[in-house]
């Protein structure tokens, strides 16, 4: 595992130096697959100074429900087991895959990699919030017309991350990729790959996942 004392991760919002091969330190723009694990705990709700109590609640999709009282449920395992939404994958449940990603307050996170009871008033969107079989978001489409998927296992995934994202595009937040810190973000492959790096398919899609988000990406956007 590698030491953090060498690599420390953008957390919160803030880009922390890394050190370079020279020995000296330089700001990084933030990798998505590096941070994912640091953003699922910052967003937490211990670390924003907020009790978590296991009498409260977790709105996920739009209906609330009760915080489990074995605070070691993680939110994964809430989401599948105790709520019955079964969507949201696990993966390698470490952090690693990114089948377990779902959007909490507008912003994806690794699900394996955070406890339910740190997420006390929080709203949640699984896969199951985002579209349906008979009426599937726009991605969702995109995802069928252009093949984004082979076996599936990874699409839950892919798609709340890839919603999440386009969120992110539409706010001009930056990526390693991006030109610039400032303005506003052209869209492209290198981009999307960039912001979709935590995701993982082992069937080796990534062409057609690239693809189904560019047709939303440029629909979306002029």
């Amino acid at each position: 595992m590698r030491s953090p004392s060498i690599r420390r991760k953008r957390c919160c919002g803030v880009l922390r130096p890394r050190r370079s091969k020279g020995g000296g330190s330089e700001i990084s723009r933030f990798r998505h697959s590096e941070h994912r694990f640091s953003d699922t705990f910052c967003l937490s709700a211990v670390l924003r100074g907020k009790e978590a109590s296991l009498a409260d609640t977790i709105t996920v999709n739009g209906t609330a429900h009760a915080i489990p009282d074995d605070p070691r449920v993680s939110l994964l395992d809430f989401l599948r087991h105790l709520v019955g939404l079964t969507g949201t994958k696990k993966g390698c449940d470490h952090g690693q895959c990114g089948a377990c990603t779902v959007i909490v307050n507008g912003i994806r996170i690794n699900s394996c990699l955070t406890l339910a009871a740190m997420h006390d008033g929080d709203s949640v969107t699984t896969i199951e919030g985002i579209g349906t079989p008979d009426e599937p978001s726009a991605l969702q489409r995109a995802f069928l017309e252009h093949d984004g998927f082979q076996c599936g296992y990874c699409t839950p995934g892919q798609i709340c991350s890839a919603t999440a994202m386009l969120e992110e595009l539409a706010a001009d937040w930056p990526s390693d990729a991006s030109e610039s810190l400032e303005g506003r973000i052209a869209i492209s492959g290198e981009e999307i790959r960039e912001r979709m790096s935590g995701n993982l398919c082992r069937c080796g899609a990534y062409a057609n996942i690239v693809a189904a988000i560019e047709d939303v990406a440029a629909g979306g956007r002029s």
